[in-house]
């Protein structure tokens, strides 16, 4: 069984993820650098001389990233004292010993994914090591224009999600299957928005995203929402008053698709298929556009506050959620580390043994999918159980637009059959899947 011990994703010369750290990766560099140069005015008016030191300091750092990267020098320890540091320096050594005393991994012959956790990491340093701008979000501006330029998609999925509650209470189970499995589909392509893959070029949802669900059908090449559905209606039917059904989602991107998300989890909620819903975030701002507590909040601050009904009244709901609890907010340092989520039981057994309490985990996006599967060059019909490598605290659900070089669980044949006519099908976000797991 030759899949089993499938390679990490490399950066191969010519391959995607070569492409990303070659190129998408120091335009990144790039557009944080001219982002804090844009906002020097602004510092110096909140803290005066220092707020420019503390940019010049961000800048001259970030720049020498920039230049380590493209010189494909030594991925160097992290000298600052920030709480995960000790964690991700564990980790170089363990890269390094990975290497085999070929010298000291550097940008170019590390695995894809460490070096591209480890540059956001480095960003974050950049501005937590250099007060008083460390709590500023170099990425906040794209994320808002993301909302914002997808508005029109937004209101129309919020009134017709309002209409939805209308009668919601009306609807049997056919009726509730096909709702839920619009709303998966509208959350699994809102995962198109994506602002690292274009490398923070616009990336907004601006047609409704309710109108084309069924030409999307086809590009859904594993699709197990009949699965999902068995789960939820089983759970919903065992349901007593003492035990509560719990759903977590693994968030991706702010904007458009955290929009998308939140839909999803009241529909849930308002239909009685989950009691609870956990969201967890990202600790620090990372991979562009990945949803953050303050992007989190401030969504839902732009909906109430907006002149639109529909829009006013989801955002007042989803207040009234978190308040009540029934919504709850986490974020935990572990999805910002460069460990793949089969190690998450020894790296961080407290967020283990809460995904524990779970009946279904909703996994959004690449990033995730690429942990879950350890980021390996599998063969396509490796089974998504094999792939996990035990990991495995409840029962759980990839739903993720192909954007990297990493896919299980298809037909044999199937990923061959696609390639022959799309050589880019694997990294272009053409193809999703809702790919579901409930082997202990």
């Amino acid at each position: 069984m030759a899949a089993v011990t499938a390679l990490p994703v490399s950066l191969s010369a010519r391959s995607f993820a070569y492409f990303t750290v070659k190129d998408r990766l120091p335009q990144i560099l790039t557009k944080v650098i001219d982002t804090l140069h844009r906002h020097k005015n602004e510092f110096f008016e909140e803290h005066g001389e220092k707020g420019v030191e503390a940019e010049k300091r961000a800048i001259s750092f970030l720049s020498k990233l920039r230049n380590e990267l493209q010189t494909d020098k030594p991925v160097t320890p992290l000298e600052d004292e920030l709480p995960d540091a000790a964690l991700w320096n564990q980790y170089l050594d363990y890269q390094r010993n990975l290497s085999n005393g070929n010298g000291e991994p550097s940008w170019f012959q590390s695995p894809w994914l460490f070096v591209e956790c480890y540059m956001y990491r480095r960003i974050h340093a950049a501005l937590a090591q250099n007060p008083p701008i460390g709590s500023f979000d170099v990425f906040k501006e794209g994320k808002a224009q993301n909302f914002f330029e997808s508005q029109e998609a937004i209101i129309a999925l919020c009134t017709y999600f309002q209409e939805l509650l209308k009668n919601i209470q009306d609807l049997d189970e056919k009726q509730l299957q096909g709702e839920l499995f619009k709303l998966l589909q509208v959350s699994l392509w809102g995962n198109k928005c994506d602002l690292s893959f274009s490398a923070g070029e616009g990336s907004s949802q601006k047609s409704s995203p309710l109108q084309c669900l069924e030409d999307m059908v086809p590009y859904i090449i594993v699709n197990d929402m009949e699965r999902l559905w068995s789960l939820l209606i089983n759970a919903k039917k065992r349901n007593t008053d003492k035990c509560n059904v719990r759903v977590d989602i693994i968030l991706d991107n702010a904007g458009f698709e955290l929009v998308s998300d939140l839909v999803l989890t009241d529909f849930l909620l308002s239909s009685k298929l989950a009691d609870e819903v956990h969201f967890h975030g990202k600790s620090i701002p990372w991979y562009v556009s990945d949803t953050t507590k303050n992007d989190f909040n401030w969504t839902i601050k732009q909906l109430q506050s907006a002149n639109h009904m529909w829009m006013s009244r989801c955002g007042i709901n989803w207040e009234g959620n978190l308040k009540k609890g029934v919504w709850v907010y986490h974020d935990h340092m572990f999805w910002t580390l460069p460990h793949v989520y089969s190690s998450m039981a020894e790296v961080a057994p407290d967020l283990y043994a809460d995904l524990q309490k779970s009946n279904l985990l909703l996994f959004k996006g690449d990033l995730n999918y690429r942990k879950l599967t350890g980021d390996r060059k599998w063969e396509y019909t490796v089974p998504f159980h094999q792939a996990l490598n035990k990991f495995h605290p409840a029962p759980l659900c990839s739903l993720r637009t192909l954007k990297s070089d990493t896919q299980v669980g298809l037909k044999p044949g199937q990923g061959e059959q696609i390639q022959a006519s799309e050589p880019e099908w694997m990294v272009s976000g053409k193809y999703g899947i809702v790919q579901f797991d409930a082997t202990p």
